[in-house]
C-alpha cells in the first residue's frame, strides 16, 4: 500500500518546540483537519432540535418523552435527512505528523450527520478510494436497524462492499436518540480516518444552556492503517502501538522523538482542539471513543461532570471527575461553567494499563466568554489515579431512566475468548471456538434471505432458533479487556468482573443497558439481548480493530423465518454484482477477517 496520493508542499521536518500543554497552532486547519472545523471556533453549538420540519405540540417527537419505550414507539416525522459522502483519500497533519488519511468530503474527522428522533436518513456514499483502489462500507454505530438489517454497514454480513468507483444510497430510520458515529467497518480502515459523529436529537431528560456537540475521542496512528493490518497478521508479531492521541482531530505531537531516519514533515506545535464555555452556563458535551485500541479516560481540570446518558440510553444522572469510554462507547455529560479561571484543560488519556500508546496524554483549551482565547489555561489536572480495572463505571451508578425489567432468557450460552497462534505462527483471537474471516462476496444476511442456512465455519454464524430472549455469559480467558459491541441491539449488562461469575445479576429490576462494554482481562461478562425484537444478521466482536481484523467477531442470526420473507431492496444486490465485476479482474488485499 504505498502513500502515492496527491501532496500540498510539504510541511518542515522536525519543526516547532514540543510542550503537552501548549495551544500550539503552527500549522492552519486545512493542513490539519482539511475541510473540518471541529476543535474550531467556527463549529457551532447544536439546537434542541432540527426546526425545518413539522412540531406537532411544540416538538419533532409530539408528546413522547425520555421515559417512552423507545424500543417499541419510535415517531415517523416522515422527514428525510440526506447526505452526501464522497470518500477518497488525502495528506493531512492531525497531530503535526504528515501522513495519509482516509477522508470524508476532505474532512477529518467526517462530517457530522445530524437529525431529529424518528426522521429518515440518507446517506449517498461515493467510493472514491484510488491508489490503490479499496472496497468501502460505513456503519451506523448503536442504531436498531429494526427491519432494515441490509443497511447496518457491515461487509460480508449484511452487504457486499461498495466497489472503487461505485456509490451506495443507505436509508435507515433514526430510530434511538443521543450521541453516537459511524465509521468505515472494512479491514481497519477507520483506524486511518474514516469516522465521523452522528447526534440524532430527542426529549431531554435533563436541562443544560448549551450543546457544545461531538468531542471526539481517538487514538492516532503514523503508519496506514494497512501497515497495521499487515503487522497484525505477520507471523510472531508485535502489537500494534498508537503514535498519539487526539481531541475532535487535533494535538501537539513530539516531533523531536521521532527517528532521525525519518524524514516524514512534522511540525511539534501543530495545534489543539479550542471550545466555548458561557459562564455560569450548563453545557452538554456528547463524548465519543472513536479510537481503535485506546481506553480514554475524560477529564475537565476543575470541573465535576454529571453523566446523563451511555451510548443511547439515557440514565439516572451521576456525578465523576473522570469518564471511561472503550472504544465505540459514548457518553452525554453535564458541566457547569462555574470555575474560578477564565480557561481551563480537558484532558483525553489512554489508559496506560489497559492500552498501548506512545503519547497517551491528549489537551483542548476551554474559553470562558471572557477569556483571551491565545493564552494557555492554567488549570491543574484533577488528582483521579487511573484504578487499572479497564472497567466501566460501576453496575450500581449507571441505571436507565426508562426502567425494564429483565426478562426470563430462553436461551443460555458459555461463550469463551482465547488468542492463539496457529500453524503459520500468526496470532489469532478466537470467540466461542472459531477465528472469523469474511466472505465479502457472500454476506450473510443475503443467503439467509434465500433460505441458504449452511454457512462456512469461519463465518462464526450462530443461528437463535426460537429464543425470545438470549443470556450470554462471555468468559475471557486472555490478559486483555475488551470493548464488546453487539449490533442491532441494546445489550442488558448483568454482570461483569474479575474471574468467574458468581451467578449474581445486578438489578434485574432494571439493569444497565447500552450497545458497548468493557470485559476485564481474566474476567467476565454477562449480558442479554432480546432477539425476537429483531430480526437479521448481527455481528458481536470487540470493537479494537486489530482483535476484530485477527477474527474477535461473530454473528447472530435472529428470526431467520422472517429473514427470508424481507424484501431487501434490489440496489444491495446490485452492490454485491458490482463488487463481483471489480473482483473478477482486481484481487482485494484481504489479508485479515476483512472487518
Amino acid at each position: 500500500m504505498g502513500n502515492t496520493a496527491s501532496r500540498s508542499p510539504a510541511l518542515p521536518a522536525s519543526q516547532g518546540v514540543y510542550k503537552l500543554e501548549s495551544l500550539g497552532g503552527g500549522i492552519e486547519q486545512a493542513r490539519t483537519n482539511g475541510k473540518s472545523v471541529w476543535g474550531t471556533f467556527d463549529a457551532d453549538s447544536l439546537p434542541s432540535f432540527l426546526s425545518n420540519n413539522p412540531l406537532p405540540n411544540g416538538y419533532p417527537w409530539s408528546r413522547m418523552n425520555s421515559t417512552t419505550n423507545y424500543y417499541e414507539q419510535t415517531p415517523n416525522t416522515g422527514v428525510i435527512r440526506s447526505y452526501d459522502f464522497t470518500i477518497s483519500r488525502g495528506i493531512l497533519a492531525p497531530d503535526g505528523y504528515e501522513r495519509e488519511v482516509l477522508l470524508i468530503n476532505g474532512a477529518f474527522p467526517a462530517p457530522l450527520i445530524e437529525a431529529n428522533w424518528g426522521d429518515t436518513i440518507q446517506v449517498t456514499v461515493h467510493n472514491h478510494i484510488t491508489h490503490p483502489e479499496e472496497g468501502a462500507s460505513l456503519h451506523w454505530h448503536g442504531l436498531l436497524q429494526k427491519g432494515t438489517p441490509w443497511q447496518d454497514g457491515v461487509p460480508g454480513v449484511t452487504q457486499c462492499p461498495i466497489a472503487p468507483g461505485e456509490s451506495f444510497t443507505y436509508q435507515f430510520l433514526a430510530d434511538m436518540y443521543g450521541t453516537s458515529w459511524y465509521h468505515s467497518h472494512y479491514s481497519g480502515q477507520y483506524s486511518g480516518g474514516l469516522f465521523g459523529p452522528m447526534v440524532i436529537h430527542g426529549p431531554q431528560s435533563q436541562e443544560y444552556d448549551v450543546d457544545i456537540g461531538p468531542v471526539l475521542l481517538s487514538d492516532w496512528y503514523h503508519d496506514d492503517y494497512f501497515s497495521l493490518v499487515e503487522q497484525t497478521m505477520a507471523a510472531n508479531s508485535t502489537p500494534v502501538v498508537a503514535d498519539s492521541n487526539l481531541i475532535n482531530g487535533k494535538m501537539n505531537f513530539n516531533c523531536s522523538s521521532i527517528a532521525h531516519k525519518d524524514a516524514t514533515p512534522c511540525v511539534s506545535d501543530a495545534g489543539i482542539s479550542k471550545f466555548k464555555f458561557r459562564r455560569g452556563k450548563t453545557h452538554l458535551l456528547r463524548l465519543v471513543n472513536s479510537g481503535a485500541q485506546g481506553l480514554q479516560r475524560f477529564s475537565i481540570d476543575g470541573h465535576k461532570m454529571t453523566v446523563i446518558a451511555n451510548d443511547f440510553v439515557p440514565v439516572e444522572p451521576y456525578d465523576t471527575k473522570v469518564v471511561t469510554l472503550g472504544i465505540g462507547q459514548r457518553s452525554d455529560v453535564l458541566v457547569k461553567a462555574d470555575g474560578d479561571l477564565e480557561a481551563y484543560w480537558m484532558r483525553a488519556n489512554v489508559s496506560r494499563i489497559c492500552g498501548r500508546n506512545h503519547n497517551p496524554d491528549a489537551v483542548a483549551a476551554i474559553y470562558y466568554d471572557d477569556a483571551k482565547e491565545d493564552e494557555e489555561p492554567k488549570s491543574v489536572a484533577s488528582d483521579v489515579p487511573d484504578p487499572g480495572s479497564c472497567a466501566n463505571d460501576d453496575l450500581d451508578l449507571t441505571r436507565p431512566l426508562m426502567k425494564m425489567e429483565l426478562p426470563e432468557p430462553d436461551l443460555i450460552i458459555d461463550m469463551e475468548v482465547r488468542l492463539f497462534t496457529n500453524g503459520s505462527g500468526v496470532k489469532l483471537w478466537s470467540l466461542d471456538g472459531v477465528s472469523f474471516r469474511g466472505n465479502y462476496n457472500s454476506p450473510t444476511l443475503l443467503l439467509s434471505n434465500l433460505g441458504n442456512l449452511t454457512f462456512d465455519e469461519e463465518w462464526n454464524v450462530r443461528i437463535i432458533q426460537g429464543a425470545k430472549s438470549v443470556r450470554v455469559h462471555l468468559i475471557n480467558n486472555t490478559t486483555v479487556p475488551h470493548p464488546m459491541h453487539l449490533h442491532g441491539f441494546n445489550m442488558y449488562i448483568l454482570a461483569e468482573g474479575e474471574g468467574e461469575w458468581d451467578g449474581r445479576i445486578n438489578h434485574p429490576e432494571n439493569p444497565q443497558r447500552r450497545d458497548v462494554f468493557q470485559v476485564r482481562r481474566h474476567g467476565h461478562l454477562v449480558m442479554q439481548f432480546d432477539a425476537a425484537e429483531n430480526p437479521g444478521v448481527w455481528p458481536f466482536h470487540c470493537h479494537i480493530a486489530w482483535h476484530a481484523s485477527a477474527g474477535f467477531f461473530i454473528q447472530f442470526l435472529t428470526g431467520h423465518e422472517v429473514v427470508e420473507t424481507m424484501r431487501i431492496p434490489n440496489v444491495v444486490a446490485e452492490t454485491c454484482r458490482q463488487w463481483a465485476k471489480w473482483t473478477h479482474t482486481n484481487i482485494p488485499a484481504q489479508i485479515d477477517s476483512g472487518l
